[in-house]
């Protein structure tokens, strides 16, 4: 045992199904925010599936350097899962025993790394006859779902995957029919009823597992979405009688409240929530909607006759919003939600820092497109730069996802050259910008049409000339 070299003990690893195979990438996400949500969860969650809470924490520990901590996580994991599961198989250890393996490899102790992996190796032979594990793939599919957003539709896939093996299991049912409610809502998207899949899923879940009240409050959500607002009110009253104290409940039962225009029942319940749980980043960006819903409701009702009690609320907004970027320093639309509430109080340098952070985070396209559409808002209406705001706009337009920030910029570029064209009816790029909207929404003869007035009072235009014939060559 003493001549176990690393170089012999890499190839072993990479072949471990746990957290450090599974490309959970540190770029993706916020280490400190993650541990306190999993501390969370430790406390609040009912479930006997908490070992994998302690394994996903583990590995945030070995993100952080800190393999003690990391390999006590581990040593509550196995706690877990033999307090547990007392007659169970040893199935259940393979992810504990691979993340031992690979910590005590970064600790440069190769002895027992190479005993953890042999632990696994011999758990395999013993399982020759069902060589995949629904737990490896549910657990792998909960650690992604927690890790963050781009991970939601892998996620699902895991899920798929235990489910073939194990299609009753009540874990894997709510787990999956999440992972499709989450992906049918991530960054703000309509789902049409059409195509929501998860309203079937979330019942099966609630069929597989009553005592889900979280899962009966997303499917709660979902009703409402889809304005069947009876069938969801009788989701939420048996979720809340069945969880009336849950921080995780409390903050869906918020959201449906807020939504359906009950705003001060719904802070009265995030109140309650953010006490449980007060450095949540997500129930603060709750409460901060909250006041901004009310914010904008008297001031369109009242506008300037309750100025003081307006700008309690905007202040409140901002503070919670702020709040939210404190304890979740990846919360994409939380930045942009903060960078209007700034507008709204004329902090426009804060709210052009505020938009300029999160544009340097590993972005995916729906929310590039969201900041872009709010930079070029705050150019064009706070900053009175409408060359800056046309960039913004066009760049966030290119972005062919179907999400109503995609038309708002295509609306803000028609209007700003057709008031360019009503100014001056010469006005070459005024043209050429109505013709990029045109070709990149795919209204091509609209599109010629106008480059070809884009050329007429600038018949030199290199750029122009180029477009009309790309254009031309597609009909």
């Amino acid at each position: 045992m003493s001549g176990i070299s690393k170089e012999a003990l890499q190839p072993r690893l990479l072949q471990l199904k746990c957290h450090f195979t599974w490309k959970l990438l540190l770029k993706d996400t916020d280490p400190e925010e993650i541990e306190d949500r999993l501390y969370d969860q430790l406390t609040f969650l009912v479930t006997k599936n908490k070992y994998m809470v302690y394994n996903l924490l583990a590995y945030m520990m070995h993100l952080k350097g800190d393999y003690p901590k990391a390999i006590a996580n581990l040593e509550k994991a196995e706690e877990m899962i033999k307090e547990n599961n007392p007659d169970e198989t040893d199935h259940r250890y393979l992810v504990t025993y691979g993340n031992y393996a690979w910590v005590f490899y970064y600790l440069n102790q190769y002895e027992e790394s190479q005993k953890y992996i042999d632990k696994v190796e011999q758990i395999h032979k013993e399982l020759k006859d069902t060589p995949d594990q629904a737990e490896i793939y549910g657990e792998k599919a909960w650690a992604l779902l927690k890790f963050c957003g781009q991970y939601y539709k892998e996620a699902k896939q895991c899920f798929e995957k235990a489910l073939e093996l194990e299609p009753e299991d009540p874990e894997w049912n709510s787990g999956y029919a999440t992972a499709v409610y989450r992906l049918e809502v991530f960054n703000g998207r309509k789902c049409p009823a059409s195509e929501c899949r998860s309203i079937e899923l979330l019942k099966r879940a609630i069929e597989k597992n009553p005592n889900d009240a979280v899962v009966k409050a997303l499917l709660a959500l979902k009703l409402q979405d889809l304005s069947r607002s009876k069938e969801a009110k009788t989701y939420i009253a048996k979720a809340l009688k069945q969880a009336p104290s849950s921080p995780y409940l409390l903050r869906y039962v918020a959201m449906f409240y807020r939504r359906a225009g009950m705003v001060d029942e719904a802070l009265g319940v995030l109140k309650t929530a953010i006490d449980l749980i007060p450095t949540s980043g997500f129930l603060h960006h709750q409460i901060g909607l909250c006041y901004r819903k009310k914010y904008f409701y008297y001031k369109k009702k009242s506008g300037n006759m309750y100025a003081r009690e307006l700008n309690d609320l905007i202040q409140n907004t901002i503070f919670h919003f702020e709040k939210t970027l404190e304890y979740k320093k990846t919360f994409v639309h939380a930045y942009v939600d903060l960078a209007n509430a700034y507008c709204e109080v004329k902090e426009y340098q804060k709210a052009e820092d505020t938009l300029q952070v999160v544009l340097t985070f590993n972005l995916i396209d729906e929310e590039k497109q969201q900041i872009y559409c709010s930079y070029g808002q705050l150019k064009e209406s706070c900053t009175g730069s409408e060359s800056e705001a046309i960039d913004y706009y066009k760049k966030s337009l290119q972005i062919n996802i179907l999400q109503c920030e995609r038309e708002i910029c295509e609306k803000a570029l028609k209007k700003i050259s057709s008031k360019k064209i009503k100014n001056n009816f010469r006005d070459a790029e005024a043209f050429a910008l109505l013709g990029f909207v045109h070709k990149i929404i795919g209204q091509r003869n609209d599109a010629i049409n106008s480059y070809e007035k884009a050329l007429k009072y600038d018949p030199d235009n290199e750029e122009y000339v180029s477009e009309l014939c790309e254009l031309k060559l597609t009909i």
